[in-house]
């Protein structure tokens, strides 16, 4: 297996940069972030962890500027979004977001996408969010195709336009793997029609017979990556799971506190291997 990190990059930790090469000097193969625009004062959706909304939530950075921070400063960090949400963005912008950041990292880009649990922000957004998967599935299929056509069009019914040029298009080929967040049967039906990669989180029951069916479903052996595993994840559980990369979570703190649990995590790592 390999191994990542998972974390909500905030204005309060560690900055981008130099988590991205804290990272890569220690072994890890990958850094995922969160994202959320913003947090409804209005606060009507019960959060699913349960209790009050931890402060990360209303602090997070733009994935996309960190990740291109982490990007110019190292060499061979999978670069991933964990999730973006995409019910809440652009799907014209987002595709160039996207392709830029696959260009200036060199082909790094893993695209972890969902349909996200806020439903005030979705509103703020514009979006019903009893139509957001329907949403999701025709801003993906748009991007799609601005990303494998010089010449690109979409006609559905949330996103629409006539032939458009937009560059840069990505490295990877066809475009950066696209990895579904999510457990529900809906979430599979992505995978297979995305062709990218599963991200299930940690804490899944029966992952291992969920990972098959995953792979069953979209018939090829598709790559698992597990979400905010905790310091003490059953890897041996995971490997037999078919999981391919554990992304631990790690806690927005600062500086120090940061790297002080990086070097754990390491420890954790090398033991296993």
């Amino acid at each position: 297996m390999k191994f990542g990190i998972s974390t909500f990059n905030t204005d309060e930790g560690i900055g981008p940069a130099e988590l991205g090469r804290a990272l890569e000097e220690r072994g890890f193969d990958a850094l995922f972030l969160a994202e959320h625009t913003h947090i409804p004062a209005s606060r009507e959706t019960p959060y699913p962890g349960g209790g009050d909304l931890p402060r990360i939530y209303y602090r997070t950075l733009d994935p996309f500027i960190s990740l291109t921070a982490a990007a110019a400063v190292t060499e061979n960090l999978v670069l991933g979004t964990g999730i973006a949400l995409m019910v809440q963005r652009d799907p014209i912008t987002t595709a160039k977001e996207v392709a830029s950041l696959d260009l200036v990292s060199g082909g790094r880009v893993v695209f972890g996408i969902g349909a996200g649990w806020n439903r005030d922000e979705m509103r703020n957004h514009g979006t019903d969010p009893g139509r957001r998967g329907a949403l999701m599935d025709e801003r993906i299929r748009a991007m799609r195709e601005i990303w494998t056509n010089e010449l690109a069009e979409f006609h559905g019914e949330h996103v629409d336009f006539d032939p458009v040029y937009s560059w840069p298009k990505p490295v990877q080929h066809p475009h950066p793997p696209i990895y579904v967040g999510g457990e529900s049967e809906r979430s599979f039906d992505r995978v297979a029609e995305y062709g990218g990669g599963w991200l299930p989180r940690a804490g899944t029951e029966n992952l291992g017979e969920l990972v098959e069916k995953v792979r069953e479903r979209a018939g090829w052996r598709v790559p698992v990556s597990l979400y905010a595993a905790p310091k003490d994840a059953p890897l041996e559980e995971y490997a037999a799971a078919g999981v391919d990369r554990v992304l631990f979570f790690l806690p927005t703190k600062p500086r120090d506190a940061t790297l002080e649990r990086l070097d754990l995590l390491a420890g954790v790592v090398d033991r296993y291997r």
